[in-house]
């Protein structure tokens, strides 16, 4: 597969967004996963929910390629620790590229960095057409 030259450029675009969604474990993640939906739909990927038992959270479930058993699963949580009583020196729900080569933003590593690069893999992998599917599982309380 040949991989787009603005693979990095639609990573960082997308973090920005997915980071400014205050995903902390004892909120909603129902905006992002539906900013995350409308993205799919965008690119032509079915996808389905998961929601839990009172319908304020949801897995999200995509799959790119063929509808049939195998493929890769590309799999992360959308939810982060909470910030109270860390110091910060930047919004935590802001990525903030302070000049040393770093972005900064809550869930950059863990895992939103993650969630970003498989989206905007998305288009690559659509026009790629696999023979083998690429299913995206987004889940939600991994850090409860």
């Amino acid at each position: 597969m040949q991989v787009s030259e603005t693979l990095g450029a639609r990573a960082v675009d997308i973090l920005a967004t997915l980071v400014a969604f205050d995903t902390t474990s004892r909120f909603s993640n129902l905006a992002l996963i539906e900013w995350v939906e409308a993205y799919l739909d965008a690119h032509g990927v079915p996808h389905r929910r998961a929601p839990n038992a009172d319908g304020t959270k949801s897995n999200l479930l995509a799959t790119i390629g063929p509808a049939e058993p195998g493929g890769v699963v590309l799999s992360g949580h959308t939810d982060v620790v909470p910030v109270d009583g860390q110091a910060w020196t930047s919004d935590p729900f802001k990525l903030t590229d302070k000049g040393d080569g770093r972005i900064y933003g809550r869930g950059t590593c863990d895992m939103k960095g993650f969630l970003a690069l498989a989206l905007a893999a998305t288009p690559d992998l659509v026009a790629a057409r696999p023979r083998k599917p690429v299913h995206l599982a987004f889940s939600y309380d991994e850090e409860i």
